[in-house]
């Protein structure tokens, strides 16, 4: 395959994913020995395949940042390195409130009807990051309930039934925002594939 340069990716890429890395390079993800780095690289990956940009791809990185790591950046930090549009992407994908800096987060459902409620009145460009990162969930929820079972379940901070509402719920509000791209038919396809998988 013939390789070329992108026209529209810059060193801020290469500074972004260093950043994730100082932020999240130890992390695994929960309950597993999986680097949390392969969630971020994923999300990434699926944003650039489904035409994002590079404040998208550098949003894709950096998607957890302020709702993982409060107490090591902020979302200003993110705006006065990457710009408004970066620090915007990030803010929407995040669940946690406004000026979160640590410490308990609200409820589970709370956090989650909060979430969904203000992506419907969103600018539905800035919603690629969020979809791709459902898509990697969802992806890696599938991959591993083939692998373990109904003891997939305690992992998580809400169960099965909750955890079936939650992406349904948000593929639903994605499309209520006006986001239409082949990735949120990717999300819907494989919402429909975890709910037949798991209620067999």
């Amino acid at each position: 395959m013939n390789q070329t340069s992108h026209p529209n990716v810059s060193t801020r890429l290469f500074d972004a994913m260093e950043l994730a890395f100082r932020l999240h390079g130890r992390d695994v993800r929960k309950s597993t020995d999986i680097p949390v780095m392969t969630h971020l690289l994923s999300v990434c990956g699926l944003v650039l395949h489904d035409g994002g940009d590079e404040d998208e791809a550098i949003g894709a990185l950096l998607h957890d940042a302020i709702e993982d790591k409060p107490e090591q950046i902020g979302i200003s930090d993110i705006r006065e390195q990457f710009g408004e549009r970066v620090a915007a992407i990030v803010e929407i994908s995040s669940d946690t409130p406004p000026g979160y800096k640590g410490g308990p987060k609200p409820p589970w459902r709370d956090r989650k009807e909060a979430y969904l409620e203000h992506v419907k009145r969103s600018d539905p460009s800035l919603l690629r990051v969020t979809v791709a990162d459902k898509v990697d969930n969802v992806r890696a929820i599938l991959a591993d309930y083939r692998r373990v079972g109904e003891s997939l379940w305690i992992r998580f901070n809400a169960g099965k039934e909750d955890q079936l509402w939650y992406y349904q719920a948000a593929a639903s509000a994605y499309r209520s925002a006006g986001f239409e791209t082949d990735l949120l038919l990717k999300l819907e396809e494989l919402v429909d594939e975890l709910k037949l998988v798991v209620t067999k």
